[in-house]
């Protein structure tokens, strides 16, 4: 996983409320199990016409197009538990979201999948939306280590996060990392388990 330490980028304004992983990625796009690919599916409904047209959705904009960051209204991530919802932000280069709150399983998502929720107050998130709104030329710094969000205008806010979660964060660590990290331990657990019972093993 691509470790998270500080993220520069263009924020998209997202004021709507109750954003689920439905409208994030639809069903129809949830039959592979690849992380990626997903970028065109993202928002898909919002993004495209019945018919095939493009809508004036705000990452289709010019300003946002390469936007790293989503200023959201609300209770982001409800719905469904889909871990393609985050695949489909990471695929289409969205490393951080900020909202007031988000549903819970999709904020787990997240964090084993190297973006970064935040949750702010929602005088914040007023702040931040205007922010946004300005399009390329406002730029949101996000620094993990400091747990800061730097605005356009220099302000900054700090930001909470459980010390676990920052670490595998800073350190790009999925749950495939973190048992790694444990790889010396279980094999000598196994070695144990070989010398104290060598007639589990005698057949491999």
């Amino acid at each position: 996983m691509e470790k998270f330490t500080t993220l520069r980028g263009v924020a998209a304004p997202m004021p709507m409320v109750n954003i689920d992983t439905d409208m994030i990625i639809p069903k129809n796009f949830l039959k592979t199990i690849k992380r990626t690919g997903l970028k065109d599916g993202l928002f898909y409904e919002l993004r495209w016409t019945a018919d095939g047209q493009k809508k004036d959705f705000v990452l289709d904009q010019p300003a946002y197009q390469n936007a790293k960051i989503i200023v959201a209204g609300s209770n982001f991530g409800c719905g469904s538990s889909r871990e393609h919802a985050p695949w489909a932000l990471l695929d289409f280069g969205i490393r951080c979201v900020i909202s007031e709150d988000f549903a819970d399983i999709f904020y787990n998502n997240c964090f084993k999948n190297g973006i970064l929720p935040i949750k702010m107050p929602k005088e914040v998130i007023a702040k931040l939306m205007d922010d946004a709104s300005r399009g390329s030329n406002a730029i949101i710094e996000v620094d993990l280590e400091k747990q800061e969000i730097k605005g356009p205008d220099g302000g900054t806010v700090h930001f909470d996060i459980d010390p676990f979660r920052k670490h595998c964060l800073l350190n790009g660590l999925d749950d495939i990392g973190l048992t790694m990290e444990k790889a010396s331990d279980i094999d000598a657990y196994e070695q144990r388990q070989k010398d104290s019972q060598p007639w589990l093993h005698a057949a491999s």
